[in-house]
Parts: structure tokens; C-alpha cells; sequence
């Protein structure tokens, strides 16, 4: 029997998504200044007002009013329609320094012994439907809202949009866990006032149809723009107007869209947020880390869909707790030809994959300013890729360049490394696939 599920998205100019921008726009400043800088950092945002709170311990300084400022006008909140708006909103600030009882347990003499930040259990998940083994719900929202924004910024169609826009996909899949079809597409966007109530949705609902689903279709991967056939529901701005939005609409807090940044609800979550935290809260590293270990075992063959939960105490260096579910999906034998467990499955996985904050942050580059681009549409499922970013400090990784004139530091870094496949090699020796 067919059932539906269903996953959401929200934009940059979300009032949560702005929260978790303007957090993750502060980590990085710190992280330019000073590698080792430890940040929790919380932002809330309302009608003309950010107030930005938490805990720092750095040798740097950061302009919290300039980043704030920037970074709001920078998502599109430009204008006094809104009602919040980056020249103009108040900027407060209550950050203080990081307690001597948390860095004692997260600093050590040996780096390797770094301890975690925090305890908790963290989620990985990768299922073999995407090209990039993420479920198909969850990306087609990103999708919609990508293409969206994407209309938006260009600004010779629909230029009526403003920042903050949800969108939601339901797909109905078949006995075999197969999509079969879309269901229902749901888009909600904040516009301008230019008409009654109903022309605008009628003008809105007519211009999603000719501009943002051909363009959803065509970004789709190939193998799953048939779904997209003439008898799914499709509502927009089920309300009937949407032009009171953004942090004015709706106030934003970090952390609130922890759903959106993962999987869509396809499998748990461990409740952590990630933007606004360094990478030695384990709430961030070791979610990507269980990302990674996820992705590569279903890249490798081991099994066509895997969650991996990993726990901690905070202060301890190795995980207390590793569990991976196959979901009976597993392909892998045991030295006798029997199917193996997944609790076999997880005590080889634990012998070769180093699991501590220590290793995590080393293996991925995540003392480096790359938080910011994961703040929107997802912090997995992204294409990985090196550039070169400008930073406030000098080591044997950093080199100086002129640019106009003027002499900089640069450092070459990788964004979303945990998308990477180079565990599969090893992955496929230890399973002897």
C-alpha cells in the first residue's frame, strides 16, 4: 500500500534562517581572527531589533554590529517596508566569555584529548534515492526555495518577491519505498502589497507555474522529473496573502529549523542545533561526522540505506555510544557467508573511523570560517569544494597575496568536507566488498 511523506524548506530570509546567519556570520569572523576561538553564540531577531547573546573565548575582536548589519542586508532585508531592515534595526549584544568549567573540560594538554563540548547523541543518515544520498522530499523543497531566491536576486520576473519564503513537498511512494509521484507543493513567499487579496494570489499562484516549477523540474535530477506530473496539488500562500513576513512577521531564533538542515524528518534527530557553535560542540562536528560515515558506508556497497547515532559525555574524548541501523538493507558477509548485523557492522566501523572531537575537527578542516554557507538549504547533501578565504592570522597554512594593491592573508579551505567519499576505499576492504 502506497503512503506519503512529506519534508519542508525555508529561505535565507526565514526569521530562523536569519538567526542562524547572523550566528554562523559571527563564528566565522572569530574563526579569521583566532583558529581556536570556542563560540556559542545565539541570535534572536524581531521587528527592528537582533539581539545577539552567548559565549566566547578568543584572542580576536569582532565587530558584532558590522557583521550583524552586513550580514541582514546582505540576505535582502533592505528595505523599511519591512520593518526590519540592516541600516536601521538595533543591534544588542550580550556576549560574554566562555565558563572556565566548560573549556576545562574541552581544552587539554594533548590536543588529541580534546573532550567534547557537550554530551548528547548525534544522527547521521544517507539513503541510496538521490545521487547524493539524501532523501528525495528534503531536497526538492531546498530546490524550489533555491530556484526561488534565485528569481528573486535576478529580478526581471515576480520582482514583487521579498526574503522570506517556506516551501513543502509531499511524495507519495509505493510498497518499495519507490516515489511514484508528487503529491502536494506547498509555497508560501513574503511580496509586496499590489492589488486585493485574490488577484495577488491568483498573479503569485500563475507566476510560480511559469517561472518557478519549470525551472524546480529542470534542477531536479534527470531520473525524478517525472514525477512532477499535471495532477499534483500545488498552494501558494494558503492564507491568501503573505506581505507581512521576515523577522517583523515572525520572530527568529537560532537553532529553530534543525529539521530543515538535516533530513526532513526521514529519520531521528538528536535535538542539537549547529549554527552559532564551534566545532567543539559535538552537537555540530560529530553530526557531520555521522553524516560522513553514512554517506561512505552506502557509497561503498555496505548497505543502500544507514542511520549512525553516536553519543557523548561531555569533557570525554571517545564516544560512549556508536549504533548503525541498516534498515535490512545490508549486503555484507561475515567470514562464515551469514548476512551481517548491524551491531557487526557498527564494531567494524568503530575500529576504523576515529570518532573524537580531536579527529573530527582535523579530518574535515572545521577550524576554519566555513559555517556561514551552511546555513541555508542544508548542511548535508552539498557539493564539497576548496577556495580560498581572507584570515586574520599567520601559520604555516596561511600565505600572503596583494590584492589592489594591498597585502592580505589568505587560506585555501574545504567547504562541506563531510560530503566527501574518501572512506569508501576502506570501507570496501573492511567489508571485503
Amino acid at each position: 500500500m502506497s503512503y506519503l511523506f512529506t519534508s519542508e524548506s525555508v529561505s535565507e530570509g526565514h526569521p530562523d534562517k536569519v538567526a542562524d546567519q547572523i550566528s554562523d556570520a559571527l563564528l566565522d569572523e572569530f574563526l579569521r581572527h583566532d583558529p581556536d576561538s570556542k563560540v556559542a553564540c545565539e541570535t534572536l531577531v524581531t521587528t527592528g531589533l537582533v539581539v545577539v547573546s552567548g559565549e566566547v573565548r578568543t584572542t580576536g575582536y569582532v565587530d558584532v554590529q558590522d557583521i550583524v548589519r552586513h550580514q541582514i542586508n546582505t540576505i535582502g532585508y533592505t528595505k523599511s517596508s519591512y520593518r526590519f531592515e540592516g541600516n536601521s534595526c538595533g543591534v544588542i549584544s550580550t556576549i560574554h566569555e566562555q565558563s572556565d568549567d566548560i573549556n576545562q573540560g574541552v581544552s587539554r594538554q594533548r590536543v588529541e584529548d580534546q573532550g567534547a563540548g557537550d554530551q548528547g547523541m548525534m544522527f547521521g543518515y544517507a539513503v541510496r534515492e538521490m545521487d547524493n544520498l539524501m532523501p528525495l522530499p528534503i531536497e526538492l523543497a531546498h530546490i524550489l526555495l533555491q530556484q526561488l531566491a534565485a528569481i528573486r536576486k535576478e529580478g526581471k520576473v515576480m520582482t514583487y518577491l521579498g526574503p522570506d519564503s517556506k516551501s513543502q513537498v509531499t511524495i507519495e511512494y509505493d510498497d518499495n519505498n519507490e516515489p511514484v509521484r508528487i503529491d502536494t507543493i506547498v509555497v508560501s513567499t513574503l511580496h509586496d502589497d499590489f492589488g486585493s487579496d485574490k488577484a495577488m494570489q491568483e498573479k503569485i499562484t500563475a507566476d510560480i507555474k511559469m517561472y518557478l516549477i519549470p525551472r524546480a523540474i529542470e534542477e531536479s535530477p534527470a531520473k525524478y522529473r517525472h514525477l512532477f506530473k499535471d495532477d499534483f496539488t500545488l498552494l501558494v500562500n494558503p492564507t491568501g496573502k503573505f506581505v507581512t513576513g521576515g523577522p517583523h512577521g515572525d520572530t527568529g531564533l537560532t537553532g529553530r529549523k534543525i529539521i530543515v538542515d538535516t533530513y526532513g524528518g526521514k529519520v531521528a534527530h538528536g535535538g542539537g542545533a549547529f549554527s552559532g557553535k564551534d566545532a567543539s560542540k559535538v552537537d555540530r562536528s560529530a553530526t557531520y561526522a555521522a553524516r560522513h560515515l553514512a554517506k561512505n558506508l552506502v557509497a561503498a556497497g555496505v548497505a543502500d540505506e544507514v542511520l549512525v547515532q553516536v553519543a557523548y559525555a561531555i569533557g570525554v574524548s571517545k564516544p560512549v555510544g556508536l549504533y548503525i541501523n541498516t534498515f535490512g538493507t545490508a549486503k555484507v558477509n561475515d567470514d562464515k557467508g551469514i548476512r551481517m548485523k548491524d551491531s557487526q557492522i557498527s564494531k567494524i566501523v568503530g575500529q576504523i573511523y576515529d570518532l573524537t572531537p580531536y579527529a573530527i575537527i582535523r579530518r574535515f578542516g572545521l577550524k576554519n570560517p566555513i559555517f556561514l554557507r551552511t546555513t541555508t538549504y542544508g548542511h548535508f547533501g552539498r557539493d564539497h569544494y576548496t577556495e580560498e578565504v581572507e584570515v586574520y592570522y599567520e601559520d604555516e597554512t596561511t600565505y600572503r597575496k596583494k590584492i589592489n594593491g594591498l597585502e592580505k592573508i589568505f587560506k585555501t579551505v574545504e567547504f562541506f568536507a563531510w560530503e566527501k567519499s574518501d572512506y569508501v576505499e576502506k570501507f570496501k576492504s573492511a567489508f571485503h566488498l
